[in-house]
């Protein structure tokens, strides 16, 4: 059946009607529905699986710059906590800078205590990052 209208003169027809009351039109009869069922259904005991999308995932070494110098994060770790005042893992990881500016907060009488501060949270943190995030936040590869 064609839904609720005659296709030709647009007249409401009956559930039933095989023509049109006021044109005459013979009504088409569609088929039943079939069932079809999802495109990743696979009946049980199939040797078809569902399609699964999995998420994209980057590769560990997406932003890894290979220029970059090998660095181990042990290492750094290691060296922020035991010697992180006087900046020592910071000239280990080439931010030379930043550990001329270690040394001299070590060697003022007021503010020695801060690099040391520091170091043990850098150490920390760099203990506890994953290889990923280390070598993009201090722009060195560990493998």
């Amino acid at each position: 059946m064609a839904g609720n209208t005659c296709s030709q003169c647009g007249a409401p027809l009956e559930m039933n009607a095989t023509v049109c009351p006021y044109c005459g039109t013979p009504v088409e009869v569609a088929p039943p529905p079939t069932y079809a069922p999802p495109q990743n259904y696979a009946p049980q005991g199939s040797i078809f699986q569902p399609q699964v999308q999995m998420p994209y995932q980057q590769p560990l070494d997406a932003g890894v710059d290979p220029s970059w110098p090998l660095k181990n994060k042990t290492v750094a770790g290691i060296l922020a906590i035991l010697l992180g005042s006087l900046g020592v893992h910071k000239f280990y990881l080439g931010k030379t800078t930043m550990g001329i500016i270690y040394l001299v907060l070590t060697c003022t009488a007021v503010l020695a205590f801060v690099p040391a501060v520091l170091g043990l949270i850098e150490g920390i943190t760099y203990l506890t990052q994953n290889e990923h995030n280390f070598q993009v936040n201090n722009h060195v590869r560990t493998h």
